[in-house]
């Protein structure tokens, strides 16, 4: 049986790895539009001697998926500095550690006494009954409107590059929409699900944050997928830009810009949706419509160099985000050398930045020098970082992180059900279920379990 992929990101590798781990048999091509792998994942070591990424920083280490394909790849996952833990926002003009417990955000300044009192009524609050609610009235409707402004909306930008006003609770943060549903506050459901596991005797069970620590590889996120590349190097065509797909009979046949095609007897698109609704236009035009619907913001990464001796103290633990109330330039920066060996040379220390996202996205497509002048100022005016970088690169995604704005679970029903007059052709990749590394690669072994079924 032959299978062509379509993408060779970390969705398209990894499900190429999970499909040849259970059918070695199997006939792969992988074809990718770019001149490189690795999609968003990218680490680029300078000739400084910084290690830049410029997508996926890491990814945490609570799932078994991605611990058990760098086992595979006989890779050592190398697990962020204890610095790793303490985390920033800026708010009213100030840094503020993020409380790591209950009595430490009691004591904290990043909010005020009546926006922590409401906090503290979350147990007592009604379950909601919207079925598909946005991020922003959820956090609103059980924590209250500061606590929305102050930890939730920096937090979706700074991992989303999204707007909570938009975004869908129940696509976006599943866990959550499900504890709520179950047991009708969240205070209540975390306590119940950690009596529940020791019970069980499966330890402590979830906590407040998403649990995991930071991880990434010794030379940086590039390992991963350098390695996988590495596997399949003979089975894929790099500069193979992919412009039709269509199936005659039992077989698929793939077209490419340079006049060739392929056949093949599966097809599994894992590149982004925006490049799928190009794909399947003739093919599933009624899919091809419905992805065309998930937007993807522009967002630039900015990586700045410092000689520590000049910089100073100035900003401990893995960095910090914004909220969108401080009316800032940026969303947020993290320290990567303080996080992990390697990213910047001996005395070093480097800042990578964000900008952009569907806060701003006209500020990622800023002129490089007057994007690299916006970060200086406000990492200057906030942090007091009043030298000039001994090292500046930037990069830009024109189309970053898939948004999932409420009514993205009915899309993918949609698409699902519309998929069966398709057989044999799969669609995968973080703008389905799930943005993570470890989403990417959970989501490929469950794409691969579909193709073998099929």
């Amino acid at each position: 049986m032959k299978i062509a992929i379509v993408g060779a990101g970390i969705s398209g590798l990894a499900t190429a790895f999970a499909l040849r781990s259970n059918r070695p048999d199997l006939e792969l091509e992988l074809f990718e539009s770019s001149h490189r792998t690795g999609g968003k994942v990218w680490t680029e070591r300078t000739p400084e001697g910084y290690a830049c990424e410029w997508g996926v920083n890491g990814f945490l280490n609570n799932k078994p998926k991605t611990l058990e394909l760098a086992d595979a790849l006989d890779l050592a996952p190398l697990p962020g500095s204890e610095e790793a833990n303490r985390r920033y926002v800026f708010r009213k003009g100030r840094l503020h550690a993020l409380p790591e417990s209950p009595p430490a955000f009691l004591t904290s300044g990043l909010m005020s006494l009546p926006g922590r009192l409401r906090v503290m009524c979350e147990p007592f609050i009604t379950r909601g009954r919207v079925e598909d609610e946005t991020l922003g009235d959820f956090a609103k409707r059980r924590l209250g409107a500061e606590a929305r402004d102050a930890l939730i909306d920096p937090m979706a930008s700074g991992v989303f590059a999204g707007d909570p006003a938009r975004m869908s609770l129940k696509s976006c943060f599943p866990r959550i929409h499900e504890i709520e549903s179950e047991f009708g506050s969240l205070v209540r459901g975390m306590i119940r699900l950690q009596i529940r596991a020791r019970k069980s005797g499966e330890g402590k069970g979830p906590g407040p944050g998403p649990g995991g620590k930071l991880t990434s590889f010794s030379t940086g996120m590039s390992e991963l997928t350098d390695t996988l590349t590495g596997l399949f190097y003979d089975h894929i065509r790099l500069g193979a830009q992919v412009q039709s797909i269509d199936r005659e009979g039992e077989r698929y046949q793939v077209h490419l810009a340079d006049g060739s095609s392929a056949e093949a007897d599966r097809v599994v698109l894992a590149c982004p949706a925006f490049a799928q609704v190009e794909l399947l236009g003739g093919l599933a035009p009624d899919i091809a419509e419905r992805l065309r619907d998930i937007p993807y913001p522009s967002v630039a990464v900015v990586c700045l160099g410092y000689d520590i001796e000049r910089l100073g103290d100035v900003l401990d633990g893995f960095g910090f985000l914004v909220p969108s109330t401080e009316q800032r330039g940026i969303l947020g920066s993290v320290v990567d050398s303080n996080v992990f060996p390697n990213r910047a040379p001996e005395g070093k220390v480097l800042f990578r930045t964000l900008v952009g996202g569907s806060r701003a996205p006209e500020r990622a497509g800023l002129p490089e020098n007057e994007l690299l002048d916006l970060v200086r100022a406000d990492l200057k005016d906030m942090l007091g970082m009043d030298i000039d970088p001994e090292f500046a690169r930037s990069y830009t995604h024109q189309r970053a992180i898939p948004q999932y704005h409420v009514g993205h679970a009915r899309r993918l029903s949609e698409i699902d059900r519309e998929l069966q007059a398709q057989p044999g052709l799969y669609l995968t990749g973080n703008a389905y279920r799930g943005v993570s590394l470890n989403d990417c690669i959970e989501n490929a072994w469950k794409t691969a379990d579909r193709v073998l079924a099929g």
